[in-house]
């Protein structure tokens, strides 16, 4: 699929979802991103870059099961579609395609 152009905090969110697989919803997603990047992430930022993912069709959603921990609220769970699957890996090719292209004096420090 050409033109995905994720940006790389929406690859991280994907990447997240992947991860999580059937319990991907906002927290945890949230949660999951700090932890593997170290990073502090706002769960608002979160729910915004997933709302843009489900309306770009990488992304499919649906309501969780009440629990007596959440009040009985439900809570939205959020899995990568085939596209989402897709511009992932287009992602990964590009910068690995983009990491092999480096000349390797460049890593050795042979051009300072």
């Amino acid at each position: 699929m050409k033109g995905t152009h994720l940006g790389e905090f929406e690859e991280l969110v994907l990447l997240t979802v992947g991860i999580l697989f059937d319990d991907a919803y906002g927290l945890a997603i949230t949660d999951e991103l700090e932890k593997r990047t170290g990073r502090r992430v706002i769960i608002s930022s979160v729910h915004k870059s997933l709302v843009r993912l489900e309306e770009k069709g990488y992304l499919k959603s649906h309501m969780g099961g009440a629990t007596k921990l959440r009040g009985g609220r439900e809570k939205r769970l959020y899995l990568l579609t085939n596209a989402g699957i897709n511009a992932v890996n287009e992602a990964k090719q590009l910068r690995n395609t983009m990491w092999d292209a480096v000349p390797k004096i460049v890593w050795e420090g042979g051009m300072l």
